[in-house]
């Protein structure tokens, strides 16, 4: 049986624009600004500055009563829990979920940080853990864990974050991180932890979303049904329930045609050949990369197409959408006026 919806936007860390070759938007590639037109009468430096775009993006996602918003970890963009806040601020209702990777910090910081932010948005800010770094990305940030270890630090690290998060006084000694007596005390007590979001397909990764996560988001590429099957018996035997996510590229539009003319536009504007086919057996297209610079799957076509593509995925279980669509402002009003619609009954029983 199909679950209930719950439709999250995915906001650019890296800059966003109308084609796949511009990211001028949000302050990014200064150099490549458009000019002006010539009726622009208002030429002040600093009118709009870089977060200006992100909190549009946020502030579209809210307007189109879409339920929240994804920071993802970008080591060459801006730092996740900082926009995340800024759109916590600007916002009244939008959940927002920071990516970030577990050498960012100390848990207990990372605690501390979200314990603020908990109190001060209404307990919107929910997390998101990236383990499995690139190794070069990894060196670069400072981390230079490789393997299983990365699994056991991430284990720790939210055991740790969890522990000073509900519990006065507590103490740990593990192989990573040391905690004597600590936990906190009110105002930052007693509020809830933010929702974890876990993600990969390896045996570690479905063992500590077992473990600790609320959510976790798969990607159209993996094998979701083993995968599913896998972490449900894992979580049981933990005597948790997990639900499972999918970060998933859209492209939608009022018909197939219409949306393929408008795929065919953004790959051609990269100069890299012939249009790739969708699969035919899933129907997802593998050019999301080039078109749009997230994962490389995702789907094509009229809101009604995209629409039972998802609900294909509710019936094997997900339950969490993490949409990604560019130009992400413009993408986010049509999604949340055109798409989610076609699931209104579906979440009148979330809301």
């Amino acid at each position: 049986m199909a679950g209930q919806p719950d439709f999250l936007v995915t906001v650019p860390t890296r800059g966003d624009g109308r084609d796949p070759l511009r990211r001028d938007r949000g302050g990014w590639q200064p150099g490549g600004h458009r000019p002006l037109p010539p009726f622009v009468t208002d030429l002040r430096a600093g009118a709009s500055g870089p977060f200006d775009h992100l909190a549009q993006i946020g502030r579209a996602a809210e307007l189109a009563a879409i339920g929240g918003a994804l920071v993802p970890f970008d080591p060459a963009g801006e730092e996740s829990l900082v926009v995340a806040a800024g759109l916590l601020r600007q916002s009244r209702h939008l959940r927002v979920v920071a990516g970030f990777h577990p050498g960012i910090a100390t848990p207990v910081y990372a605690a501390k940080v979200s314990a603020s932010l908990q109190r001060f948005t209404g307990n919107r800010l929910g997390w998101q853990l990236d383990v499995e770094l690139d190794p070069a990305v990894a060196r670069s940030q400072g981390d230079f864990l490789q393997g299983a270890d990365r699994y056991a630090r991430a284990e720790e690290f939210l055991s740790v974050a969890k522990g000073v998060w509900h519990e006065e006084g507590y103490t740990y000694e593990g192989r990573f991180y040391q905690v004597l007596a600590g936990g906190f005390q009110s105002p930052n007590s007693g509020l809830p932890f933010p929702r974890v979001h876990l993600t990969g397909s390896s045996p570690e990764a479905l063992a500590l979303s077992a473990r600790h996560a609320d959510v976790h988001l798969f990607t159209p590429d993996q094998d979701i049904e083993t995968a599913i099957g896998e972490l449900a018996a894992l979580s049981a035997r933990e005597g948790r329930r997990v639900e499972y996510g999918l970060r998933l590229p859209v492209l939608a539009r009022d018909d197939d045609d219409e949306a393929w003319a408008e795929a065919r536009r953004l790959w051609e504007l990269t100069g890299d050949g012939g249009l790739p086919d969708p699969d035919p057996r899933t129907r997802l297209w593998p050019g999301f990369h080039r078109i749009a610079g997230s994962g490389p799957s995702g789907l094509v076509g009229s809101y009604a197409t995209v629409a039972a593509g998802i609900r294909g995925y509710l019936d094997r279980g997900v339950t969490t959408f993490v949409l990604e669509s560019r130009p992400h402002l413009e993408e986010t009003y049509r999604l949340g006026e055109r798409l989610l619609p076609l699931f209104a009954k579906e979440i009148e029983h979330v809301h």
